[in-house]
């Protein structure tokens, strides 16, 4: 008997998450270890663990994320987008609550280039009267 996997890529900033779901006790991996290991801060296990407190499946899908760019904060918001588009995948029925809640949308924002005459983006070079 074949297992029941549901496919999502989530993407934020430079980070982008592979995110495979299926049946099982709740088991969360990002790149092979423990999602609370992996992120070690509570605010971002709390974003890893959004799409399934919306939806009310907690502890009903194990998820097995590859996540590569960017840096830990950035994945983990990777991995939640991922794991809300293979939620929504799953069943059609969770689309409205995951789409109100705002997990379904991409974050646009991004690094904004370097400009000429510019140390960075915006950093203008130093100011010197004399």
């Amino acid at each position: 008997m074949a297992q029941e996997r549901f496919y999502g890529t989530g993407k934020r900033k430079d980070a982008v998450a592979r995110v495979w779901i299926m049946p099982g006790v709740g088991q969360i991996t990002i790149n092979g270890k423990p999602y609370d290991e992996y992120v070690h801060r509570t605010l971002l296990e709390g974003m890893v663990m959004s799409p399934f407190r919306v939806t009310d499946t907690v502890g009903k899908y194990d998820v097995k994320a590859f996540a590569k760019g960017g840096g830990i904060c950035g994945q983990a918001g990777a991995v939640r987008h991922g794991i809300a588009k293979a939620l929504a995948t799953e069943d059609e029925t969770r689309r409205p609550l995951l789409s109100a809640a705002g997990l379904l949308t991409r974050d646009p924002r991004v690094k904004e280039r370097k400009h000429a005459g510019f140390r960075r983006a915006r950093r203008a070079k130093q100011f010197s009267k004399r």
